[in-house]
C-alpha cells in the first residue's frame, strides 16, 4: 500500500513539473495546423505625464497627469 502510494505521489509531482512548463509557452499555428515561429510580444508603453500648459514633466510633480 505504501509502496503505490509513493509511485502515485510521484507520478503526479512529475506531472505537475511538466504542465505549467507546456501552459507557459504554448507554441504557435498557422491556419493549416503547421508550427511556426510566435511573433514577438508587444512591450509595455511607458507612462509619461504632462502639466496643465501640455508640456512632459516627471509624473510626481504636482499637477502631473498622466498622457
Amino acid at each position: 500500500m505504501i509502496k503505490s502510494l509513493t509511485i502515485a505521489v510521484a507520478a503526479l509531482a512529475m506531472l505537475g513539473t511538466s504542465v505549467p512548463s507546456l501552459a507557459a509557452n504554448p507554441p504557435c499555428r498557422d491556419k493549416s495546423g503547421k508550427f511556426i515561429k510566435c511573433p514577438p510580444k508587444a512591450t509595455a508603453k511607458p507612462v509619461r505625464c504632462k502639466d496643465a500648459k501640455g508640456k512632459f514633466t516627471k509624473c510626481g510633480t504636482p499637477g502631473a497627469k498622466p498622457a
